[in-house]
């Protein structure tokens, strides 16, 4: 039946549901209000009610923007190998409050944010065309500002593997 395809509409929940569809979600992975907020609004939920639904998920501790920047940060500079810079940036894009964000990102170590982006470069160097050193290093440091690292820290590491 291919001619028979309609696009899926989305049901509209109500408060309830989203505050049990939530609950499911938040125990399998952490969860921000930005992301509890982002859904209840694609699933229809009134504005009125999708404050009250975030209030009883953070009293009863399902929700914790805290807990949430920490393990997203956590996360993000390990696994994906991201700098504090990106990942304030995304942080800020879900809506968690600067102040979060800041407590969240200084217990990154600068050591091992440092180790994390000279093997992104190194690896960048083999797959990067330039016919100039001067090139080379503008490519490189560009790169290493896009994974959210500071000009400081870049170019240190730049130097680093340049020199070997």
């Amino acid at each position: 039946i291919e001619g028979d395809v309609t696009p899926r509409t989305p049901r509209n929940k109500t408060a309830a549901e989203a505050e049990r569809s939530l609950m499911r979600l938040c125990a399998r992975s952490e969860r921000c209000t930005g992301d509890a907020l982002r859904l209840m609004e694609r699933w229809g939920v009134p504005p009125t009610e999708r404050k009250s639904v975030v209030e009883r998920l953070v009293a009863q501790r399902f929700i914790d923007d805290r807990r949430y920047a920490e393990a997203y940060t956590r996360e993000r500079s390990r696994l994906a190998g991201w700098g504090a810079r990106k990942i304030e940036y995304q942080l800020r894009m879900k809506g968690i409050e600067r102040e979060i964000i800041a407590q969240a990102t200084a217990q990154l170590d600068g050591d091992i944010q440092r180790d994390k982006l000279e093997d992104k470069l190194r690896r960048k160097v083999r797959t990067t065309k330039a016919a100039t050193q001067y090139e080379l290093r503008g490519k490189l440091l560009r790169y290493a500002m896009t994974q959210g690292y500071d000009y400081d820290m870049a170019m240190e590491a730049i130097e680093c593997i340049m020199a070997k």
